[in-house]
């Protein structure tokens, strides 16, 4: 119970620290705004107030959603979920919906070894919509570091019992000290005040949602491709 209690206080800790960011930014940008003549300063002023407010929505979005997901996961019965349709259907919306300067998602499954089907070489028990939001946040971070032009590879394959998914992205990798740093909450490795529309929660969600479907996830680089 003490652990839980530390665990709440740090959190609630950490909110602050990150909402005060874009609350800075925004503060200032008012505040400039009275005092300025010309209009393309104003509408600089302007476009860094509405990037503030995006931030804040996601960051608020990403915090509620953190603090019921250990409660909804012990709850939401799991079923089987078929990963390849998943992905499927995650990556074909994800080319859908994309905006020009988006690189395009490339899907590869690999073919199911002798013995097994189509059908169950990639069943398993799961939340399909807390999966979904997994893949969902991988890609759209891996997109957020790869060039439009580029492409984002995402790779589905079977050793054995094991499932193995890889999102990769085209971007200068991550520095080996923060490799395990990446996972945890409002961690960023982008440059300092570069606010972004990230709230920083979105990988420590997913390894939260992955653990507790039995599974790992860590980060790596492609060294030598």
């Amino acid at each position: 119970l003490y652990n839980r209690i530390d665990a709440i206080e740090a959190f609630a800790a950490d909110v602050a620290h990150e909402l005060k960011n874009p609350l800075t930014s925004l503060r200032s940008a008012v505040e400039t705004l009275q005092l300025v003549k010309k209009d393309e300063q104003r509408d600089r002023l302007i476009e860094i107030v509405k990037q503030d407010v995006k931030r804040m929505d996601r960051l608020i979005t990403d915090i509620s959603d953190a603090s019921r997901l250990d409660a909804e996961l012990a709850r939401t019965e799991s079923r089987p979920t078929d990963l390849a349709k998943l992905l499927t259907n995650i990556t074909t919306m994800s080319n859908e919906l994309a905006k020009p300067d988006m690189a395009d998602v490339v899907l590869n499954i690999q073919a199911p070894h002798k013995g097994l089907s189509a059908d169950d070489a990639y069943l398993i028990n799961g939340q399909d919509s807390r999966l979904s939001q997994v893949f969902r946040n991988l890609i759209d971070n891996a997109r957020s570091f790869t060039a439009a032009g580029s492409k984002v590879n995402v790779r589905l394959r079977r050793a054995g019992h094991v499932i193995e998914a890889r999102v990769e992205d085209q971007g200068p990798g991550i520095r080996p000290e923060n490799l395990e740093r990446v996972f945890e909450r409002f961690y960023t490795d982008r440059p300092e005040q570069s606010f972004g529309n990230n709230s920083g929660l979105g990988l420590a969600i997913s390894r939260q949602i992955v653990e507790a479907h039995k599974g790992r996830i860590w980060a790596e680089n492609r060294l030598g491709r």
